[in-house]
């Protein structure tokens, strides 16, 4: 008896019993058609007889542009194109392409809910990377010269969080450099980690009351019996959790000492026996600012709008962990597996970060991570994680 064949599709239908359910039988091919991007298939749900295209949900939906003119757009994004350069190459409107950027975002936010989850990280490294939206002094000042939270212009700074050990950028937030923004970052980290990692970063203080903000326990005072209001409760940091600084000491510009300290978890750290470091995401800093033109130094291509650098951001954040193979994760080929093409003799197998992770089984292709489909996760409301 023949067998129905999983083409990796869902019913796009909310009113149906099967929506966005995966490999359950229900999805047939029943015909396919010619498009400029080549042959396309159309599929029938058999449970609420509900037709729809090949393309339904990706980033070439409905699109009558070329696909490969669509992905070379986004490719062009990716290694440091301003958009004007890539209007004028393609021959696009700048609001085509910055639709086009909105689609792929919201392609890469999916594909983090439903992979970055429950990941068995150790150490987790933080840093904030100055930029500017619209202006570089924002209208709206704090007391420290920095941007409001509310405020869109101004300084806004990308901040990154990152494991070192399989090179995965776990989360990134645009945003002023405040605590609110800190305790974002941390926040959208411990929704992809498992457990209490360690956390390593450069001086900013706001980290560590961002840390306890989220990894914490409630101490609660008995009433003394005394006159007065009793003592509130307050937070203690979990016993788990670690938190170290790398500062750096300068003196007219120029480097004289690096410090490390221990703010928390002292312990648990030598029991470990990590290092303290933040030199792998420094690293990513400058992988970021030789990706993303709007992060370029001294450039006329700074973005106008926050919502458009962070689409950037998390655009480049998925390709980075699912679509670039990292050098420092190959491994060697045996001697019989290698292979020659033309005068270049492969030595080793390509990664990608979500492979050393465990999460992807191959490196990713650029269309693969515009056209991907998942069962969408049951979203719950963030919580902290408190003992």
């Amino acid at each position: 008896m023949r067998k129905p064949q999983d083409w990796g599709q869902c019913c796009p239908n909310p009113d149906c019993s099967h929506y966005t359910l995966m490999s359950r039988g229900n999805v047939s091919s029943i015909a396919s058609y010619l498009t400029a991007s080549g042959k396309r298939r159309i599929f029938k749900c058999s449970k609420c007889e509900q037709s729809f295209s090949e393309t339904r949900d990706t980033v070439f939906f409905d699109l009558k542009t070329r696909e490969e003119k669509v992905m070379m757009a986004l490719k062009m994004i990716l290694v440091k194109v301003d958009l004007a350069g890539i209007s004028f190459v393609l021959g696009v409107k700048e609001e085509t392409i910055l639709e086009w950027l909105r689609r792929a975002a919201e392609k890469a936010r999916e594909i983090n809910e439903a992979l970055m989850k429950e990941l068995p990280i150790t150490q987790v490294q933080l840093d904030e990377m100055w930029n500017f939206i619209g202006r570089k002094h924002a209208e709206e000042i704090d007391d420290y010269g920095e941007g409001r939270v509310e405020s869109e212009d101004g300084r806004q700074w990308v901040w990154l969080s990152y494991a070192p050990e399989c090179r995965l950028i776990l989360s990134a937030y645009v945003g002023p450099r405040t605590y609110e923004s800190a305790l974002k970052l941390i926040e959208m980290t411990a929704q992809v980690v498992k457990g209490v990692p360690c956390f390593f970063s450069d001086g900013f203080s706001c980290y560590l009351t961002a840390l306890i903000a989220v990894y914490h326990t409630i101490k609660t005072f008995k009433r003394t019996g005394k006159p007065g209001r009793p003592r509130k409760p307050i937070l203690k940091p979990l016993k788990d959790l670690v938190y170290a600084q790398v500062v750096k000491v300068k003196n007219h510009g120029r480097l004289k000492e690096i410090q490390q300290r221990v703010l928390c978890g002292a312990s648990r750290l030598k029991k470990l026996g990590l290092s303290i470091s933040t030199s792998l995401i420094e690293r990513l800093n400058l992988t970021f600012r030789h990706s993303l033109a709007p992060l370029v130094r001294k450039s006329y291509s700074f973005c106008k709008d926050r919502e458009q650098m962070r689409r950037r951001v998390l655009l480049f954040q998925t390709f980075y962990n699912f679509a670039r193979p990292h050098m420092s994760l190959r491994l060697p080929l045996s001697q019989k597996d290698q292979y020659r093409v033309g005068l270049i003799r492969h030595k080793w197998t390509d990664r990608s970060p979500a492979m050393a992770a465990g999460i992807s089984d191959h490196v990713w292709s650029f269309r693969e991570l515009l056209t991907i489909k998942f069962e969408k996760p049951v979203t719950k409301d963030y919580q902290s994680i408190s003992g």
